[in-house]
């Protein structure tokens, strides 16, 4: 495996200790139960489970979006704060693709006032004179034609929804990416245009990607190594090639089922 650009260890968030337990209530299961995990340089992992598992929240915590009780998180080898306690060269290098494409873009601005908005705030990264030159550049690198860019979101399909968003992460010429049920949201033909774009960029830019998935099949297509979550637990993990043809966890297997359930059913 590469060298570690982003090491997890021990990870734990506990969302009952913010609330009072009802009398005889049995006790809430931690969110994240002593999560464990390293991410290599262009790597990409994926962390696998179903809704509940506490990926998500794992990927919150790496990202500064929430903040865990225990354990500690490098990136590399500086420590992960919350986001508002992180120096802004560590937060470029971390970026987030949400699940729903449309809910995370500004329906009120165009394509290119979404870009130019993260360029204004990071002026070093495309400084203005060559903002519409690394515009165009950008778009074609996401598979999109420059004529998006004086569109607003509602005009766009979901999947060209989700390429901006890609593109507005890129745009910070990031180190990871972190990416949320990415596709989920999309049909299976998207779905799959997707993730072939998403493979493409992190070859041509050198990315590592975080990839969260309920979805084996997906994980199946993109991921280097994977990560099994249930219930907040670690239930098992290892190279793609080892999950999938010889998975050790019963829980694993049963994920792996499903996925292979669904793919007949599809067909």
């Amino acid at each position: 495996m590469s060298a570690a650009l982003l090491e997890v260890s021990d990870l734990v968030v506990d969302f009952s200790r913010k609330r009072r337990e009802k009398p005889g209530a049995p006790p809430a299961r931690r969110a994240v139960d002593e999560v464990s995990f390293t991410l290599g340089e262009n790597e990409t992992l994926a962390l696998v489970g179903e809704s509940g598992s506490g990926k998500t929240t794992v990927a919150r915590c790496v990202v500064g979006l929430q903040h865990p009780q225990e354990g500690t998180m490098t990136f590399g080898g500086t420590p992960l704060d919350v986001v508002s306690r992180r120096p802004a060269a560590l937060k470029r290098e971390l970026q987030m693709v949400f699940q729903d494409p449309r809910s995370s873009l500004n329906p009120r601005m165009s394509v290119r006032a979404i870009i130019n908005e993260v360029w204004r705030t990071n002026p070093a990264i495309a400084p203005g004179r060559a903002r519409e030159k690394a515009l165009a550049a950008l778009l074609d690198d996401v598979g999109l034609d420059s004529g998006v860019a004086d569109r607003r979101p509602s005009a766009l399909s979901g999947g060209q929804c989700q390429r901006v968003s890609i593109a507005r992460a890129l745009a910070m010429k990031p180190r990871l990416l972190v990416c949320d049920e990415a596709v989920s949201a999309l049909d299976v033909s998207v779905q799959a245009q997707i993730l072939r774009l998403l493979v493409d960029l992190k070859r041509e830019h050198g990315l590592s990607m975080l990839f969260i998935s309920h979805d084996l099949g997906v994980v199946r297509q993109i991921a280097d190594r994977v990560v099994v979550m249930r219930h907040g637990e670690l239930v098992e993990s290892g190279d793609a090639a080892q999950i999938f043809g010889a998975p050790q966890h019963e829980y694993t297997r049963n994920l792996l089922a499903a996925a292979l359930d669904l793919s007949g059913a599809e067909a």
